[in-house]
């Protein structure tokens, strides 16, 4: 038997697992802005919703461009590779939004904390810096979260292909797919309750240091 038919028959179910918490993380990680949004964020950065439009259409956009690109990487890098630079690339991003607070304070002047961000005057110059500001640091971390997760879906649809026969792709591909559906439903469940016990920032970090726990897993298997 070659390798390529003992990898199929051994491991295909497995990396079928991997695929389907890698879209669950996928899911996650881009809804923690949402979840935390109204209580936690607009309030420190004194948003207006226009702000919050223009981050998820910016996110909505670059994510579209980026997955035209998105499975000739792959195809060039490999699967393994390709999977591990996408994942990687979407959670530093997503662990990325974390520092948006602090970075804030650096480039507004009179504002040297953190706290300091949500008790600033609501309509003052100082507000409209931070928000500005805030938003325009908030869209990089969007953009690099958008970049790597366009990755996900090709890389897994390859995978399919790679290390399925025919008669189990579309299998498969149901599987690895439902974590769409999974992650959109456990966000609400989960993501809420960490921002109010440990904080919004902590929320961006603990969802996307689940993506680097993911790579060891495909790294080894």
């Amino acid at each position: 038997m070659s390798t390529q038919q003992k990898l199929m028959t051994n491991w295909r179910w497995w990396l079928c697992s991997l695929l389907f918490v890698a879209t669950t993380v996928n899911y996650l990680d881009r809804q923690v802005l949402s979840l935390t949004y109204e209580e936690f964020i607009k309030p420190e950065f004194h948003w207006t919703d226009a702000d919050y439009g223009t981050i998820t259409s910016f996110f909505s956009i670059f994510y579209a461009i980026a997955c035209l690109f998105a499975g000739k990487f792959v195809d060039w890098m490999g699967t393994k590779k390709g999977y591990l630079i996408a994942i990687g690339v979407w959670s530093f991003g997503a662990c990325l939004h974390a520092a948006c607070g602090w970075a804030t304070t650096l480039f507004v002047d009179g504002v040297d904390s953190v706290a300091a961000l949500r008790a600033v005057e609501v309509g003052s110059n100082v507000a409209l810096a931070i928000s500005t500001t805030s938003v325009y640091l908030f869209l990089l971390c969007r953009g690099i979260l958008a970049l790597g997760e366009a990755g996900n879906f090709p890389a897994a649809i390859k995978v399919t292909a790679e290390y399925f026969p025919k008669k189990d792709r579309a299998f498969a591909t149901s599987i690895f797919n439902a974590g769409a559906s999974v992650g959109a439903l456990a966000a609400p469940l989960c993501i809420p309750p960490l921002a109010k016990a440990f904080g919004w920032e902590w929320a961006f970090i603990i969802i996307g240091a689940l993506g680097f726990v993911w790579m060891f897993f495909w790294a080894f298997m």
